[in-house]
């Protein structure tokens, strides 16, 4: 994956954001999202052994005016993206920032001629949910207590890559 920025014909008062792979020396930024995110956080060791080790797995930052803002991961199996993780920092929420990051997570699976995606979110989170679905995400299933910290439900969700709708910012003419 190269390195990608944002348009050059955004106003002025909109931030620089720019997407890359993930570096180990990212890991300590992470932790901070990772933390201000999920009541179950990843430990530093997960993202080290996720970066070295695993050699499916591929996790992108995204940097907002040159700052560590969010970052995404997933497993790529076969023709198929797991999605792991998708954080922002509180500090950035709010922008649309996880639906660009989101979008770039699914063009890089795309692009590396994976088919399908899925992920597993908490019945709870109303938020992810709704970008997942507006983002072309459809609900197939719940695992039962997926979630150790309080036994909540994960719903199962998946989204054709070839199929999937255009973010409004991809579309041609888009303001």
């Amino acid at each position: 994956m190269q390195h990608r920025e944002t348009g050059p014909q955004q106003p002025a008062d909109m931030p620089s954001v720019r997407f890359r792979p993930m570096r180990l020396e990212d890991v300590p930024d992470v932790m901070v999202i990772e933390h201000e995110s999920f009541s179950l956080p990843w430990t530093e060791q997960a993202f080290r052994s996720e970066m070295t080790l695993n050699h499916f797995a591929r996790y992108l930052i995204m940097e907002v005016d040159g700052a560590p803002a969010g970052y995404a991961g997933m497993w790529t199996v076969v023709e198929e993206a797991h999605i792991t993780n998708i954080a922002v920092r509180t500090a950035y929420r709010g922008r649309k920032l996880g639906e660009r990051l989101l979008s770039e997570l699914l063009d890089t699976a795309a692009a590396l001629g994976l088919e399908r995606a899925t992920l597993e979110v908490r019945v709870s989170n109303a938020v992810a949910r709704s970008l997942y679905d507006k983002m072309g995400f459809r609900e197939v299933g719940i695992r039962k207590g997926y979630y150790s910290d309080n036994n909540e439900d994960a719903v199962i969700m998946w989204i054709d890559l070839e199929h999937r709708p255009l973010a409004a910012e991809d579309t041609e003419g888009s303001v």
